[in-house]
């Protein structure tokens, strides 16, 4: 079902390049609607000039802000005053805050205090601190490499729940391939070994009498303990076959119900 809930898209402009924007307006559509979408700069320097095509295209709306002084970042001021003007006019549900500085933690934080659905973006070198006070992180250059034109639109993310296709009677996620996450590994933040550890607690924790845990929980609880976590950080687009590469599960489905997808729950080898 599509998601109604109402996002201000915000950009920092000296962190982020113009290339990754398709990729952040497809990405918080899959949360909901950008109600708001500014971006934050000082369009007199030479080396914003290629900005101005792709907000043309994309209806966004460019904030100017002069660099006052020398060495102090002006744009993150204005960025983060008009987030509480937002927050404080009621009229979304959450915050996409772009960029990869660590300037922005505090506002996330305070935003998620607010109640607010907080989605950071930016690149693999984004501080820690920033990307944990989001509730989900989203890597752009890891998105970007992908995420070609010309690929099919990949699943829901880990926070929605994910169900099995079905075609000649097995499971379409069986068939794919991608590279062993092992290959993945330096390409996330959270490292593959925190992820299997992580993993093996949720289950334990959380499963049901027959040791079994629904995979959308453990999505769920997944990205709650790491918000960067995404199984394309590891080369997957989907989560099933990225717990099953791992070895130490073992994957069961079934019919939730007459005419109802397959139901997909994992268990501990």
């Amino acid at each position: 079902m599509p998601n109604d809930n109402k996002f201000a898209v915000l950009i920092d402009a000296d962190n982020v390049s113009e290339r990754y924007i398709k990729i952040i307006l497809d990405e918080i559509s899959k949360d909901g609607i950008a109600t708001y979408k500014r971006i934050y700069g000082d369009w007199t320097r030479p080396e914003l000039g290629s900005w101005k095509k792709v907000l043309l295209d994309h209806s966004i709306l460019p904030v100017q802000q002069y660099g006052y002084t020398s060495g102090k970042n002006a744009t993150d001021s204005a960025m983060i005053i008009d987030a509480m003007d937002i927050l404080y006019s009621g009229q979304v549900e959450g915050f996409c805050l772009v960029s990869s500085d660590s300037d922005f933690t505090r506002l996330a934080a305070r935003l998620r205090e607010s109640g607010m659905i907080v989605v950071g973006m930016g690149e693999r070198k984004t501080p820690k601190a920033f990307i944990s006070a989001c509730n989900r992180f989203k890597y752009l250059d890891i998105l970007a490499t992908v995420e070609p034109a010309s690929a099919p639109p990949v699943a829901a993310e880990a926070p929605l729940p994910v169900k099995a296709r079905s075609r000649g009677g097995r499971a379409q996620e069986q068939k794919e391939a991608p590279p062993a996450p092992e290959a993945q590994n330096e390409q996330s933040e959270t490292g593959l070994a925190t992820i299997k550890e992580a993993l093996r607690a949720i289950v334990a924790e959380n499963s049901d009498e027959d040791d079994r845990l629904f995979i959308g929980t453990i999505g769920n609880l997944l990205v709650k303990r790491y918000p960067d976590f995404d199984v394309r950080n590891y080369g997957y687009s989907k989560l099933t076959p990225f717990i099953r590469s791992l070895g130490m599960f073992e994957i069961q489905s079934e019919r939730g119900g007459e005419g109802s997808s397959k139901l997909i729950y994992v268990k501990l080898k």
